[in-house]
């Protein structure tokens, strides 16, 4: 079992995804998983279990409305700057 190598990707997710208001399963439906593996992919992918990849992200990341380089943020300064540069533009 792979586990969570560092990676800022699954703090970053869940972040997002609470502020959107959105349950794990919610969240995967909507970009585009199917219905019955939404909230166990979910729960791996923020618990560092597994990672999505990059098509996988690229959804993630419009459903949640913040730029994909915001879920791969090491610096946390630097990740709210992200958002909040998404949010003026």
């Amino acid at each position: 079992m792979k586990t969570n190598d560092g990676s800022p990707l699954p703090m970053r997710l869940k972040q997002a995804r609470l502020q959107k208001g959105l349950s794990q399963k919610q969240l995967g439906i909507l970009a585009g998983m199917d219905k019955f593996s939404a909230s166990a992919r979910m729960n791996q992918y923020e618990r560092g279990v597994h990672t999505p990849d990059f098509k996988t992200a690229l959804a993630l990341s419009k459903v949640l409305e913040v730029p994909t380089a915001f879920l791969f943020c090491v610096e946390d300064e630097l990740a709210e700057n992200i958002l909040d540069w998404s949010i003026s533009d």
